[in-house]
């Protein structure tokens, strides 16, 4: 039963993404078809096999251990002011996204990402059909983050046409920076989080060609990276530290501001109409948490978790999670993979902010076809969410 509903569930993300293409006879069927076929492939190799579980643990255990060194850092500051094993959100869950920005800022000094970033989105050009520059800012997008990533094609920026911008914002929204999946994989299973984070680069691609349909000529196929300011190392090292506190503040910032405000509208609906804001929400998610695989009995709760990280962000989602019981690990699952982007209205201010930041008439451009972007990443996330569901 379960693959007749994901079949539905498959459909239905089709259908909703085919009624809002902006070219129908532009669409190109056998790159769609080849990613779905790789999505489903990946999924079962991280969900299902024991290469995938070994993979799996690798890649958490590198985390744990860059996590543990962060700890390090952040005990030697605040250590004190939490009970043992009862660090607050911010000591324990965000800050250690500083030590991993300063690690990606290496990385990026040392042009070993760079290195790695363009000839991943040069196999990518291959298999999704589309140009250079779109696979380089999906692979970029994945490990910088949805506004450092336009940094680094800003000479481009201005260049492109409208249908190549989207595509560009939309790999930015429906995948999620390195330097915050170690805050996830303390709230979600880390299975579900590399599943996301694989699933997503391919869905990002899937949706946006038809979505957003086109053709690149190969004299337009260009990428030119923009090469970083010339900087010592610690120049580079403090810049990076910095950034990655900037991150751990705003996300902070964004937590105590939207926990505060649904708080306040959940009290509101409740006394005016006897059910919190959330609940109601998830009485209209409820048909797509049941066509991404979740039992119809959990996909209210599940519902109401998927709309408030679209509503709020994904931590706030994440939060809600973890406190919920009696969900099956099937439902938790799903819904864990679907709140591992950074599709939210929120984004929309973030991303025309950092690419009207780099070109003025370009950052109008996105914020018009904001809802829009958001659209097509929310339906990334249901796409993901929906082929993890064949093997949970």
């Amino acid at each position: 039963m379960k693959y007749v509903i994901a079949l539905v569930g498959l459909l239905v993300v089709f259908a909703l993404t085919y009624v809002a293409s902006s070219d129908k006879r532009k669409i190109r069927y056998r790159p769609l078809v080849v990613m779905v076929v790789l999505q489903a492939a990946l999924a079962f190799v991280l969900l299902n096999t024991g290469i995938g579980e070994f993979l799996v643990k690798g890649f958490a255990a590198g985390f744990n251990s860059l996590l543990g060194y962060a700890s390090e850092g952040i005990n030697f500051v605040f250590g004190g002011i939490a009970n043992e094993g009862a660090a607050p959100f911010f000591i324990g869950v965000l800050l250690p996204i500083v030590f991993i920005s300063a690690l990606i800022g290496i990385l990026q000094y040392v042009k070993v990402l760079p290195f790695i970033i363009k000839y991943i989105g040069l196999v990518l050009s291959k298999v999704n059909g589309m140009g250079k520059l779109e696979s380089y800012n999906a692979v970029a997008s994945a490990i910088l983050g949805q506004s450092e990533v336009f940094i680094s094609v800003k000479k481009q920026i201005g260049l492109l046409p409208q249908h190549r911008l989207y595509t560009l914002c939309a790999s930015a929204m429906s995948t999620v920076s390195m330097s915050i999946v170690g805050a996830y994989m303390q709230m979600l299973d880390p299975k579900y989080v590399v599943t996301a984070l694989v699933l997503n680069l391919f869905g990002g691609f899937i949706i946006a060609s038809i979505i957003n349909p086109y053709k690149i000529e190969k004299e337009d196929d260009l990428l030119e990276v923009q090469e970083e300011e010339k900087q010592s190392f610690f120049e580079m090292l403090g810049e990076y530290i910095m950034d990655g506190f900037k991150v751990a503040i705003t996300v902070a910032a964004m937590l105590i501001g939207f926990v505060a405000l649904i708080a306040m509208v959940n009290g509101i609906f409740s006394w005016l109409f006897g059910i919190s804001f959330q609940a109601l929400l998830g009485y209209v998610f409820a048909p797509f948490a049941f066509v991404m695989g979740i039992p119809w009995n959990e996909a209210v709760q599940a519902g109401s978790i998927m709309a408030t990280k679209l509503v709020s962000n994904e931590f706030v989602a994440m939060l809600d999670l973890t406190k919920q019981t009696g969900l099956s690990e099937r439902t938790v699952g799903i819904v864990s993979v679907f709140l591992v982007s950074f599709a939210n209205f929120s984004s929309i201010g973030i991303i025309s902010g950092a690419v009207k930041g780099l070109h003025e008439k370009q950052g109008n451009v996105v914020a018009r076809f904001g809802l829009k972007l958001l659209y097509g990443a929310t339906l990334v996330s249901v796409l993901s969410a929906t082929i993890a569901g064949l093997f949970l």
